[in-house]
């Protein structure tokens, strides 16, 4: 005869079916979506298109820099052979040395030409303080208004937009200066005396 009736069994109880493991409960991880390869190079290609033109602006900007270097001195020395011409245009076209002075000034003109140089004074033109230094004043005349250059003193250039060099002008200021007595175009004193009768002496 058993002691004890109710005597509970050693065997463990299972758990019952519908309760989920430890196991399945926890979450599962979403899967990390597919690297859009398309998208990160389409981004790659533009930085680096970004990153050539840059290099290639800073390139272009050392070169003119460069240039406007080696032009700002040799403008003295095409400058020298402008006002050696000059000096001798008193002489015959046929003379070989203002026909050899001629040739090298062209030859100047076309080299300063190509590399991108152009004077920025001329006579009769507007004064433009930001490209020319006014060194002197001129009175105003019919030919030269107010403001205006009257002279180059030393001509100036531009490299590519920029100022090379400023230019050193005379610049047309103040009244018409006025002619002298007796000049022509001014009117003349008359030294007749009228008598009574209206006769001139």
């Amino acid at each position: 005869m058993p002691e004890n009736d109710t005597e509970v069994s050693e065997e463990e109880t299972p758990p019952p079916a519908n309760v989920p493991s430890a196991a399945e409960a926890a979450p599962t991880a979403k899967p990390e979506p597919p690297e859009d390869w398309a998208t990160r190079y389409r981004y790659l290609l533009a930085d680096f298109e970004n990153f050539r033109r840059r290099v290639d602006r800073e390139r272009e900007s050392i070169s003119r820099q460069a240039r406007a270097g080696m032009v700002r001195e040799l403008l003295p020395i095409v400058e020298a052979f402008r006002s050696a011409r000059y000096a001798l245009e008193h002489l015959p076209s046929s003379d070989p040395v203002r026909k050899g002075l001629e040739l090298v000034e062209r030859e100047w003109t076309k080299f300063l030409k190509h590399e991108g140089v152009e004077p920025v004074a001329e006579v009769g033109r507007p004064f433009h303080p930001d490209e020319a230094e006014a060194v002197g004043e001129a009175p105003v005349s019919a030919e030269h208004t107010e403001g205006t250059v009257t002279e180059v003193v030393q001509q100036g250039y531009r490299f590519y937009g920029g100022l090379l060099r400023p230019a050193k002008v005379v610049v047309a200021r103040g009244h018409p200066a006025e002619p002298e007595p007796g000049a022509s175009g001014a009117p003349k004193k008359s030294s007749k005396v009228s008598t009574d009768d209206g006769e001139d002496v």
